[in-house]
């Protein structure tokens, strides 16, 4: 079958070791479903799969991907849960969780096998191409937003490094919400975009805000972190989900987390009822992700170089 995998991890250019090409199909196993991959969406934790983060050279090749909606075996639409044995199912004495790409195979492939436990219905209104964005990137944002920040409506939150999909998915969804968003970039072009997503304003990094803010999500991390601290209400929340720019701030602000009595929260993947959520949400508010632009697989290539130059605004999207 036709993937796009990683031969090699850990290159100079990391975009070196990935290749598109045929690969064997996944065998059936017990407990497990086979997925026709319809559409499947990429995510930054791709190109650190290249970088050799989590996937060690005894694991290759390994098909990249995380995210993916196709058919099932039974002629059912459905949405991959990306972590397999977060429910505890699928999995044999000795295996441990992982998400997809770490240790079993992505979805960057005509077909992809996870647990029957991680395949959720697609709504028919959502197409294919919409519904892979949401299991990763969309996913992390609702998560960030409702379950960890515990965001309501008329909440002010700020959300740093508009134009990655984490980043677009949460100004998205906090607009539906009825949320006062704000977002920073450094591109003028993104925050006229985070504007058109429905923010309230998009300022350069570093701004100073106009309301302070009830909850900050957090992705970017050393660059923007003293920023997303000061941005605070006295109370507020910091949500972390990630550090595209380091994990060792120049300054942590401890004394300020201290005195203002602020909350500081890691997020990582949400489970698979949140994703019912997620899908339920987009669907009765009408709310779809932001895709950048679509490739079909062959040319899988350019979508991981447009996403390593940061030219993107949204998902990027792959076509089986």
């Amino acid at each position: 079958m036709l993937a796009a995998y990683a031969a090699e991890t850990g290159l100079p250019d990391p975009l070196r070791g990935l290749r598109v090409g045929d690969l064997p199909a996944p065998r059936p196993r017990p407990g497990w479903a086979r997925v026709t991959v319809r559409a499947a969406s990429l995510n930054h934790h791709d190109l650190w799969s290249l970088r050799g983060v989590g996937l060690p050279a005894d694991r290759l090749p390994m098909t990249l991907g995380t995210d993916a909606a196709g058919v099932d075996e039974d002629g059912n639409e459905v949405v991959v849960h990306p972590v397999v044995g977060l429910t505890g199912h699928g999995l044999a004495p000795g295996e441990a969780r992982s998400i997809l790409t770490e240790k079993y195979q992505g979805t960057f492939a005509e077909q992809v096998t996870v647990p029957t436990a991680n395949l959720v219905p697609k709504p028919p209104e959502l197409s294919f191409a919409e519904a892979a964005c949401l299991p990763t990137a969309w996913l992390t944002a609702y998560r960030m937003l409702f379950t960890q920040a515990r965001a309501r409506p008329g909440d002010t939150v700020l959300v740093q490094g508009a134009g990655g999909g984490v980043a677009t998915a949460a100004i998205t969804l906090a607009r539906a919400a009825g949320l006062r968003v704000y977002a920073t970039s450094r591109d003028p072009r993104k925050r006229a975009r985070a504007r058109t997503l429905g923010a309230t304003d998009a300022l350069p990094p570093g701004a100073r805000l106009p309301h302070p803010a009830d909850a900050v999500l957090e992705t970017v991390g050393a660059a923007t972190w003293s920023h997303s601290v000061r941005s605070l209400r006295p109370g507020g929340t910091l949500v972390l989900s990630g550090a595209t720019t380091g994990d060792r701030p120049p300054h942590t602000e401890l004394t300020r987390i201290v005195d203002h009595e602020l909350t500081v929260v890691g997020s990582t993947i949400a489970n698979r009822e949140e994703l019912t959520a997620l899908l339920t949400f987009c669907t009765t508010t009408g709310t779809r992700p932001v895709i950048d632009h679509t490739f079909p697989l062959p040319r899988a290539a350019e979508g991981f170089a447009r996403l390593a130059g940061g030219h993107h605004f949204g998902k990027i999207v792959f076509t089986v």
